[in-house]
């Protein structure tokens, strides 16, 4: 069957930053929260689905950590939540996609498995399986093609993938591409954005084993670019691009919310987590993750920073619903997830 050709919705919004506002709206119907969950647009209506809290201890204290597949809709920014089906089982910390045809997600996983499956959400019609399982990834669209960087191939994984994936949703019949991988360390939970058809990489966290077997993070605050090459004539494939080194962050921001909002060929990084508490005692007082927002300008190469977002959320998304930037959830400190929903709206 022959795909629709997608003029795919982006993050990009023509005010400056200074001309945003930050404002919370109708908060998630359970008063847990979720990290890890799915967000995206579909028919006009802002949803959120899966993720995980838990549910009677915290992870320090052997807590359990539940994943859902519940499916939440919001029709109007003044409105109510209400339960609007389930995602085909429970699933979190995978990649979400919003285009005009529809709602995509990525990957994911639960306790025990990561998944390949990449599906349309409320559609019965299911896009080409990852080339592996994965979750813990980042990810973006540029010009009708989706991109995932990273993540992590199983739940007791002590190592990062080091794979950068495209899919066409232009092409018929189209199948995962296996592009060059980042120069950069392999990562989980990276962000990225894309920006006059050059995807960026920003920030994540390197694995490696510990003393006890379990995976310790090296956090990261490299950036790079990638830019494909001009598709190939006659119906050949689209010839590999390249990558470039960028500027580093000015700090560490891992899981921020992706993919990062782009406003005016400026690229925000909207908190993030540092590490600079990762060892944080009492963990119960821990403070939260940084709010400074990170700019980047595509056309200078330069950082910068524009002020704070009200809200200490990671392990999110960013998405565009009526002309706002919305992060919907996500942790707010270890352990800690937030029902909260933000929306970023012209003053």
């Amino acid at each position: 069957m022959l795909r629709p050709l997608l003029c795919l919705m982006s993050l990009i919004i023509p005010v400056s930053a200074a001309d945003l506002q930050w404002s919370p709206l109708p908060a998630l119907p359970d008063a847990r929260g979720f990290a890890g969950s799915f967000s995206g647009v579909v028919d006009g209506r802002l949803m959120v689905a899966g993720g995980t809290h838990f549910i009677d201890k915290m992870p320090w204290e052997g807590g359990t950590k539940l994943w859902y597949d519940t499916l939440f809709a919001l029709e109007k920014p003044d409105g109510a939540w209400r339960v609007a089906g389930k995602l085909p089982r429970p699933n979190g910390y995978g990649v979400s996609i919003t285009t005009p045809a529809g709602w995509i997600i990525v990957g994911g996983g639960n306790a025990t498995e990561h998944f390949r499956e990449v599906f349309w959400v409320q559609k019965a019609d299911k896009l080409p399986p990852l080339p592996q399982p994965c979750a813990f990834m980042c990810g973006c669209e540029s010009d009708g093609v989706i991109y995932i960087c990273g993540g992590i191939e199983s739940p007791t994984a002590t190592t990062a993938l080091c794979t950068f994936w495209s899919l066409d949703l232009k092409q018929a019949d189209a199948k995962w591409q296996v592009l060059p991988p980042c120069p950069g360390k392999p990562r989980i939970l990276g962000c990225m954005a894309a920006v006059s058809g050059v995807v960026h990489l920003f920030s994540g966290a390197a694995l490696h084993e510990g003393k006890d077997g379990k995976p310790e993070r090296e956090w990261l605050n490299d950036a790079w670019a990638y830019e494909p090459s001009a598709e190939g004539g006659n119906g050949m494939p689209r010839s590999q691009g390249g990558w470039k080194k960028l500027p580093d962050l000015p700090r560490v921001a891992v899981a921020a919310p992706n993919p990062a909002p782009v406003i005016d060929s400026k690229i925000y990084i909207l908190g993030g987590d540092d590490g600079a508490n990762v060892n944080f005692e009492p963990k119960e007082k821990h403070p939260g993750f940084p709010r400074s927002i990170l700019v980047f300008d595509v056309k200078t190469q330069t950082w910068s920073q524009s002020g704070e977002v009200p809200f200490s959320l990671v392990t999110t998304n960013a998405v565009r619903w009526k002309d706002q930037i919305v992060i919907p959830g996500g942790e707010a400190r270890p352990g800690v997830r937030s029902p909260e929903v933000w929306s970023g709206a012209r003053k």
